[in-house]
C-alpha cells in the first residue's frame, strides 16, 4: 500500500470518526437534547456507516456481501430523516403521521435482502447477480436523490411563508443552515454517482468528499449555533405584528425623515416599551435602532441624489431633508451602508 493510499484512508477515516463523534455528542453529551439534534445525529451515524463501508470496500479484500448491502441500505434511511429534520427545524409542532413509517419500507426490504445474499450469489461474473446489484444500486441512489429534491422543495415552500424582511435572525439562520445541509448531501450524492457513471472517477472520492462536507457542516453548525435551535423559533407571537406597525410608520408615514425621532418616541407611537421595540427591531431587521432608521434615511437620500429635479440641491441640503441633523453623521452613515461617499455615489450613478 503506497503513501497515497494511506493518506486517502486517513482522510476518509477522519471524516467517518468525526461524524460518529459529533452524533455521540448530540445524542448523549449535549445537555439540551431535542428531536432535531437526534435526527441530525442519526443522519451522521447512517452516513458514517455508509462511508465506512466504502473505505473497507475500496481498500479491504473480500468484504462480505451483507456489509456491502447494509451500507447501501443505510442511504435509504438518510433521505426520510433529512425530510423529517427539515420539518422539525421549521415547524413548532410536527404531527407524526403513520404514513411516515411507510417511508422506511425500502430500507427494511433491502436490509432483509442483504441477509439472503451469499458470496456465491454475489459472484460479479453472474449476469443475474449483476442485474440484481445494479438495479438495487440505481434504486437506492434515485431514492436518495428524490428525497434531496423533496427536502429542498419543502424548504423553499416553507421559506415562501415568511417574507424576507419579516424573518427573525434565528429563522434566517435556520434557513441558511438547512440550505447548506441539502447542498452538502447533493455534493456527496454527486461524488458517488460520478463513480458509477464514469469509472475514471475513483471510488474513494465519495468518502473524501463526505469528510470535507462533514467538517464544513460541523464548523457551520457550531458557528451558527443551530444545535441550540428548533422549530420553536417559528412559533407565532405578537412580535411580527409589532414589526409590521413599525414598518408601516417607516414606509407610509416616513417617520425616519424626522431628525428628532428616537427609540422612545417610536415606542410611544406603537404603544410598547423601548426594550420591546428595540428587541423586535433587532430580531427582524437584524439592526439596532440607529442603524435601522439611518438605513431608510440613506435610501431616501439616494433617491434624492439621483432625482434630476434636485440638481441644484447641495449634499448638505439633501442630508437634512433625509432626516440627518448634521452633514458629518450623514457622510458616516452613507459610507457605512454604501461603502462610498454621497458625491462619489452620485457621480458614479450619473
Amino acid at each position: 500500500m503506497g503513501f497515497l493510499d494511506i493518506f486517502l484512508i486517513l482522510v476518509s477515516s477522519a471524516g467517518f470518526l468525526h461524524g460518529i463523534l459529533l452524533a455521540v455528542y448530540l445524542c448523549f453529551l449535549k445537555k439540551r437534547k431535542t428531536l432535531p439534534n437526534i435526527l441530525l445525529a442519526l443522519m451522521l451515524t447512517f452516513m458514517a456507516f455508509r462511508i465506512g463501508k466504502s473505505v473497507l470496500l475500496d481498500f479491504g479484500d473480500h468484504l462480505e456481501p451483507i456489509f456491502i448491502f447494509i451500507g447501501l441500505a443505510s442511504l435509504l434511511l438518510i433521505g426520510p430523516i433529512l425530510r423529517w429534520y427539515i420539518l422539525t427545524m421549521t415547524r413548532p409542532t410536527v404531527k407524526w403521521l403513520p404514513i411516515y413509517l411507510l417511508e422506511l419500507t425500502p430500507f427494511f426490504l433491502v436490509l432483509t435482502m442483504s441477509f439472503f445474499i451469499t458470496k456465491n450469489g454475489y459472484d460479479t461474473t453472474s449476469k443475474q447477480a449483476i442485474i440484481i446489484f445494479g438495479s438495487t444500486l440505481i434504486f437506492i441512489y434515485l431514492h436518495f436523490a428524490f428525497y434531496i429534491f423533496i427536502s429542498n422543495r419543502t424548504l423553499r415552500e416553507i421559506k415562501k411563508e415568511y417574507i424576507t424582511n419579516l424573518q427573525t435572525k434565528h429563522q434566517r439562520t435556520v434557513f441558511e443552515w438547512l440550505h447548506m445541509l441539502i447542498v452538502g448531501f447533493m455534493v456527496i450524492w454527486i461524488s458517488y454517482v460520478l463513480n458509477i457513471i464514469e469509472n475514471r472517477v475513483p471510488y474513494i472520492i465519495g468518502p473524501i468528499m463526505y469528510s470535507i462536507v462533514v467538517y464544513f457542516l460541523s464548523y457551520k453548525a457550531f458557528q451558527l449555533k443551530v444545535t441550540e435551535l428548533d422549530g420553536g423559533i417559528f412559533k407565532s407571537n405578537d412580535n411580527i405584528l409589532i414589526f409590521k406597525k413599525i414598518m408601516n410608520l417607516i414606509i407610509k408615514e416616513e417617520i425616519y425623515l424626522e431628525p428628532d425621532i428616537s427609540l422612545s418616541g417610536l415606542s410611544k407611537m406603537i404603544g410598547r416599551t423601548t426594550q420591546k421595540t428595540s428587541e423586535v427591531i433587532n430580531q427582524y431587521a437584524n439592526q439596532n435602532f440607529n442603524d435601522f432608521i439611518n438605513y431608510y434615511r440613506i435610501q431616501g437620500a439616494k433617491r434624492m441624489l439621483l432625482d434630476g429635479q434636485n440638481t441644484n440641491l447641495t449634499i448638505a441640503s439633501i442630508a437634512f431633508d433625509a432626516g440627518f441633523s448634521s452633514l458629518s453623521s450623514f457622510n458616516s452613515a452613507f459610507k457605512k451602508f454604501e461603502k462610498t461617499t454621497p458625491s462619489a455615489f452620485k457621480k458614479s450613478m450619473l
